[in-house]
């Protein structure tokens, strides 16, 4: 009897351990389960205890999840639950109103006004109007807003990349932020209106303003009045006519009930999750069915390629835009122009400044960009903000060869049309088709390409050199930079509060990036760094011991300090002609942190100017030699010892300046062999 017990026990025992062990578990479970009658529940909800109030403390915290605004399906999760503020918000006439509004080419500028001008006549408060894509700094509307506030938005949505993704992005990383509050905009309400083409993008009609209106709600605001939205083909006049007059009621209804813990993108998944419970057979087939398959690197390329967008399309506004101001773009981020001194070298009347401190010749220079974006909106950019801006790569991406093509063909293609030109050298003319120099400094950030060290080798490799400019917002792509001819970091302000108010950076830990980029650029010993400085009156021309420290920590090769270039009057710019700095005053300046560098105890020394460009450069007294600065830079043997693969450092490749150029001399950097011209008349020297 005991072995056929036995024997039927190692037949079955694979079979009956697991339903034992299943059996076991559902009696425990059923034993730790609370019985709670309806009228104890009743009461605890009319009068909460302290364990109630403590859990709500701990959901008040934010999951580690990343939110994605923009995702329709979403994984089943506990919906978040944040600490009330007041349940009822009051609101009236003479609340505040801010009217929000990003545009590119100027339709929803135009609508925003109309709206602006409308609501003055009905509000006793003058309303605030605001462009989103030139607010200096969006956590004081986004984080530490004013109590009482309405803010009113009037969103376009747009195929390409434009500014109005940036202010996307700042809101999800508000709500994501563990630093900050989860409800920072619970003290305030908002109301949303989408302008679109429904003819033309029935599938991403309004999406944007969509996002808006949730990204707002997860951030605590309460919505004064509905989404509201407009295509501008059809139905936009009579939808903002009514969307605007209930908006004006609402503010005279005076309270805004709040609004339900989980956002109506939310509703669903709750929906979804009431049954509760899971049969014991179905979670076989929901593992399954939950593992992700695995995807091939082909399909995960084309998957990337397919969802990114293009930085710049050809149909978007960006790109007209930038056309329009001269540039040929390349691809889908990148861009080359021909610089004004391009023209002038090739008529003889002399190069920029480049040419009297490095030997540049600027009709042999390419003024070029692997990326259009900027993680800035500086005060004095030449742009007028038409580039597209962003904290991190988030476009499609082209391969360095087919920019390095592209830019030399467009670049050649505008030095062809300067054939016909008055004054136009042959010999120079003829010059300008064999590149030697490749300036990284047209708009942007360079070092924001991801394959920028790729790019740069196959520039080296036709033996163009490289002139790298960067804003010191991008560390860890600095770190990672191989050789350059000459690397640049902009340092436009010596302290925190100017550097904010004139780079306007993307980053919220702008300050701590620019420390670390210079910790780095002291590292990079073994290449010509360079602090380019741009004096804006007013803003950044003071403070010369601050700037003196920076150098001190960075310990770049050459400083080059630079009056601003006035380029026009934008509503984004508030810069004028009063901002720009005399030649004098540059000259004072540079006196100053010549001497303020030398009191920090190192050897530094006026070496060469530019009059006509408003710049002077300081160097190391390293390159101070026999009696003359060595500020040039002699190109054949940079290359000769790059090809032979020998370490070599600043000093092995450089050549004597010029006396025209040298600090003091006559010439002031005007080489004289060129002839000087001014407003359309020969200039005696």
């Amino acid at each position: 009897m005991f072995d056929e017990l036995l024997d039927l026990w190692h037949g079955s025992r694979l079979m009956l351990i697991p339903i034992i062990g299943l059996v076991i578990f559902i009696v425990l479970y059923d034993e730790k389960k609370p019985v709670v009658s309806v009228e104890s529940e009743t009461k605890q909800v009319e009068k909460p205890t302290t364990t109630v109030k403590s859990s709500t403390r701990a959901l008040d915290e934010k999951p580690p999840m990343p939110v994605d605004f923009t995702t329709a399906a979403k994984p089943k999760r506990v919906p978040k639950t944040f600490g009330k503020g007041p349940k009822k918000l009051s609101v009236s006439l003479s609340s505040q109103v801010y009217v929000f509004y990003s545009t590119l080419t100027g339709s929803t500028e135009r609508y925003a006004r109309q709206l602006f001008e409308y609501l003055s006549t009905k509000l006793k408060k003058e309303p605030i109007l605001l462009n989103v894509d030139y607010i200096d700094d969006l956590d004081e509307y986004f984080v530490n807003s004013k109590a009482g506030s309405v803010y009113c938005f009037i969103v376009p949505s747009y195929e390409t990349e434009s500014p109005l993704d940036y202010f996307l992005d700042t809101i999800k990383e508000t709500y994501n932020d563990f630093r900050i509050d989860s409800r920072p905009l619970s003290k305030i309400c908002f109301s949303v209106f989408g302008v679109g083409d429904k003819e033309s993008w029935p599938e991403k009609f309004c999406y944007q303003a969509k996002e808006v209106d949730r990204g707002m709600a997860k951030l605590g605001a309460r919505r004064l009045n509905p989404l509201g939205n407009g295509c501008v083909k059809t139905d936009f006049e009579t939808n903002i006519m009514e969307w605007r007059e209930h908006f004006v009621d609402a503010l005279e209804d005076g309270v805004v009930p709040e609004a339900d813990d989980i956002c109506s993108d939310d509703e669903d998944e709750e929906e979804d999750s009431k049954d509760g419970i899971v049969d014991v057979e179905d979670m076989g087939k929901i593992i399954g069915s939950s593992k992700p398959k695995r995807k091939s690197a082909k399909d995960i390329m084309e998957a990337d390629s397919c969802s990114a967008k293009e930085m710049v399309a050809k149909d978007s506004p960006t790109y007209k835009a930038l056309t329009k101001q001269g540039y040929t773009i390349v691809g889908s981020h990148s861009g080359v122009k021909i610089c004004r001194w391009t023209k002038s070298a090739l008529r003889g009347r002399g190069s920029c400044y480049k040419f009297a401190f490095y030997g540049i010749k600027s009709h042999l220079c390419m003024e070029t960009t692997p990326s259009l974006s900027c993680s800035n909106k500086c005060v004095f950019c030449w742009r007028h903000g038409t580039n597209p801006v962003g904290t991190t790569w988030r476009w499609q991406v082209d391969p360095p060869k087919e920019i390095i093509d592209g830019a030399l063909a467009g670049h050649y293609q505008k030095i062809k049309q300067l054939r016909g030109v008055p004054g136009v050298s042959a010999e120079r003319f003829a010059e300008a088709f064999r590149v030697k120099h490749c300036a990284l400094s047209l708009v942007g950030e360079p070092i924001f390409y991801p394959h920028i060290n790729e790019f740069v080798g196959m520039l080296h490799e036709k033996r163009i050199s490289s002139f790298l400019v960067c804003n010191a917002q991008h560390p860890k792509e600095l770190a990672a930079m191989n050789q350059v001819t000459q690397l640049y970091v902009s340092i436009d302000a010596a302290t925190k509060e100017s550097l904010k108010a004139v780079d306007r950076p993307l980053n919220r830990d702008f300050w701590e990036r620019l420390q670390e980029c210079l910790a780095i650029l002291r590292e990079k010993r073994n290449q010509r760094t360079v602090f380019r400085l741009t004096l804006v009156k007013g803003f950044n021309a003071e403070e010369v011991e601050n700037y003196a420290k920076m150098v001190a920590k960075a310990m770049p090769c050459f400083i080059e300090v630079k009056g601003m270039t006035y380029c026009g009057t934008s509503k984004g710019n508030p810069l004028t002609m009063k901002n720009v700095p005399y030649y004098h005053e540059v000259l004072d300046f540079v006196e100053q942190l010549n001497e303020a560098v030398a009191n920090e105890g190192l050897e530094y020394g006026i070496a060469a100017e530019h009059a006509h460009s408003c710049c002077v450069l300081i160097a190391q007294k390293r390159f101070y030699i026999d009696g003359e600065w060595h500020t040039h830079i002699n190109y054949d043997k940079f290359f000769d010892m790059l090809e032979a693969g020998v370490e070599f450092g600043p000093e092995d490749y450089t050549a004597a300046t010029p006396s025209w150029a040298q600090y003091g001399s006559e010439e002031a950097g005007f080489n004289p062999a060129d002839v000087r011209h001014r407003r359309g008349k020969v200039v005696e020297v």
